[in-house]
């Protein structure tokens, strides 16, 4: 029996309406799918720059008053980023030891929050101190433990398990693996540094805080020891140092934090720094010698040195005009020859005298950078 006409155009409607309908549900469901999986991707992707913007260490507001009315710190903000080497200078007393042995858990903040790889470091002072290996600047050490015990131990003290393979790394590296029985009171004053720095690196820290670590040791072991620093740096440890030898900053460090009187002052990249605050100087060789600086350039930044056979031009060489043009038009039309001539860029340590000095004006905390 044959299907009527209009039987037949409902069923076929039917039938192409049912299709359609899987297909756009389908192609929705599979629209859907990406969507939710375009969203997994954005949100992991927000997630892993978020962490990969995340500070290692985060400082906010930090104040600390001792009991006698002293205040060490005011108000100090920091945030230093994982995996850099941060070079913290000051001259005595300024508060960085202080700063360096708030955030490692040895002295109590007055107030201020200070984070450790996320972890505070009151309330969750375990986890954030695990974070942590600390060179202090005061040798201090069990005299009559050998090198080996003593190390064994700082890493214990972290709850870690025993790992000889990663101890004898750490002493290899610091040249004491020769010395791993001797008792600490037979080893020399370099020597000690050097157990201070492999009990800090024990416990494989992911923060390494150097306190003025090569005062007092040889140039060798100061070359063997920024030697290590760059392989823990190149590891993905995140370097604190505070030092008096500037050059050793200016060589080692990618961002410069300077504090004074408990002030952060500032805190710049190392290169954008010796930029925008750093001098140059022109020297010129006269070939006849003044007495004095002529009058005629006395608006000019100029000084006599090696008994007026050399005139020194400092100027700011991010200026347009450097006024460099000038002076040697002057020279020409005062008839003032010179057989040479040469320039200096100021170094990282005038740049720091300039900012510490009371004359600079710098006694705020500045931005960082």
């Amino acid at each position: 029996m044959r299907t009527p006409p209009r039987r037949r155009w409902w069923g076929a409607a039917r039938e192409r309406t049912h299709r359609n309908v899987t297909k756009f549900t389908s192609l929705g469901n599979s629209c859907l799918r990406q969507a939710g999986e375009k969203r997994l991707v954005s949100t992991a992707a927000a997630g892993h720059d978020a962490r990969r913007v995340k500070p290692i260490i985060s400082v906010s507001h930090l104040t600390k008053t001792y009991t006698s009315g002293f205040q060490a710190l005011k108000d100090v903000s920091l945030e230093i980023e994982r995996g850099e080497i941060f070079a913290l200078l000051g001259p005595n007393g300024a508060g960085k030891t202080t700063l360096i042995n708030i955030i490692c858990g040895i002295v109590n903040p007055t107030s201020g929050v200070v984070l450790a790889d996320g972890h505070d470091i009151v309330h969750d002072y375990r986890a954030a101190r695990a974070k942590i290996g600390l060179v202090p600047q005061e040798l201090s050490t069990d005299a009559f433990e050998s090198v080996w015990a003593t190390v064994k131990f700082s890493r214990g003290l972290f709850g870690k398990p025993p790992n000889p393979q990663h101890l004898e790394r750490v002493l290899r590296g610091l040249s004491l693996w020769e010395k791993k029985d001797s008792t600490i009171l037979t080893l020399s004053g370099g020597m000690k540094r050097r157990v201070l720095i492999a009990k800090a690196l024990a416990h494989e820290p992911e923060i390494l805080f150097l306190d003025e670590p090569t005062a007092g040791v040889d140039v060798e072991l100061r070359r063997d020891m920024w030697a290590m620093v760059r392989s823990l740096r190149a590891q993905g440890v995140t370097i604190i140092l505070t030092t008096h030898y500037i050059e050793e900053a200016e060589q080692m460090a990618d961002r410069i934090g300077v504090i004074n009187q408990g002030q952060l002052i500032l805190v710049e990249q190392k290169a954008a720094l010796m930029k925008k605050l750093g001098s140059r100087q022109l020297t010129l060789q006269l070939r006849a010698s003044l007495d004095r600086v002529p009058v005629e350039l006395h608006s000019l930044k100029l000084e006599l040195s090696d008994e007026g056979r050399c005139l020194v031009y400092t100027f700011d060489a991010q200026s347009e005009d450097t006024g460099v043009s000038d002076l040697l038009r002057r020279l020409s039309e005062l008839h003032i020859d010179f057989k040479d001539l040469q320039t200096k860029q100021s170094s990282l340590e005038e740049i720091f005298v300039s900012l510490v000095s009371p004359a600079s004006g710098l006694a705020q905390p500045g931005a960082q950078s």
